[in-house]
């Protein structure tokens, strides 16, 4: 069985999700949620390849958008843009293959709960994913704004992302893996006005954190 079957990576149950507040799309209401979806008492660590396909889990997943904005227009949208890509055809998620996405992130694993030593895997978790797909060659500002859930999907159905901006000082996000292609920064508006070819995630943060008229 290929390894990201066997993975053990971190899950609640569905039932927690709905007991706390169930949505479909993007919340901002993130105090709500997270201190008690991270709790060691209600998370496990089970073989991805059973959950994949189990809806009475959630699988956890930071989800990070790098953001930069222009210093000398920072209150205006027309100077940010946002880190956005094309996933490859490697070991992730293969119903995700081949589609646009400005989320880069994945599974928090039990390996992470013994690198961690058991002190904030969920951060180990997402520390590790990013240093395995990206160089962050910036400093940057990083907020909890929000959460995706997307049940409209087979995919979305079995996870629920937990998203985070980094404002990066300069746009200087590069690729470290194979699986991260065609990438860059665009104009937040150039990526609303073609949302084509996005994955479902990525077009419901687009839409909730750049297309409402709120702060993001």
């Amino acid at each position: 069985m290929l390894e990201v079957q066997t993975e053990r990576v971190l899950v609640v149950p569905t039932e927690l999700f709905h007991r706390l507040g169930y949505f479909q799309g993007f919340c901002r209401d993130v105090d709500r949620y997270l201190e008690l979806l991270l709790s060691p008492a209600n998370t496990s660590y089970r073989p991805r390849g059973e959950v994949e396909e189990d809806p009475g889990y959630k699988q956890l997943i930071p989800y990070v958008i790098f953001r930069h904005r222009d210093p000398a227009g920072a209150s205006d949208r027309a100077a940010e843009t946002v880190f956005q890509y094309t996933r490859g055809g490697g070991q992730g998620e293969t119903r995700l293959r081949h589609k646009r996405s400005i989320g880069i992130g994945g599974h928090i694993s039990a390996v992470d709960a013994c690198d961690s030593g058991g002190h904030d895997t969920y951060r180990e978790g997402m520390r590790r994913e990013l240093d395995e797909e990206v160089f962050v060659d910036a400093p940057y500002v990083d907020r909890c704004v929000g959460l995706i859930n997307d049940d409209e999907t087979p995919v979305g159905q079995v996870h629920l992302g937990v998203v985070h901006l980094f404002d990066v000082e300069r746009p200087v996000i590069r690729p470290r893996e194979a699986d991260v292609t065609e990438s860059g920064f665009v104009p937040v508006a150039d990526l609303l006005a073609d949302t084509d070819g996005f994955e479902s995630w990525s077009r419901i943060c687009l839409e909730a954190l750049f297309g409402s008229g709120l702060p993001a």
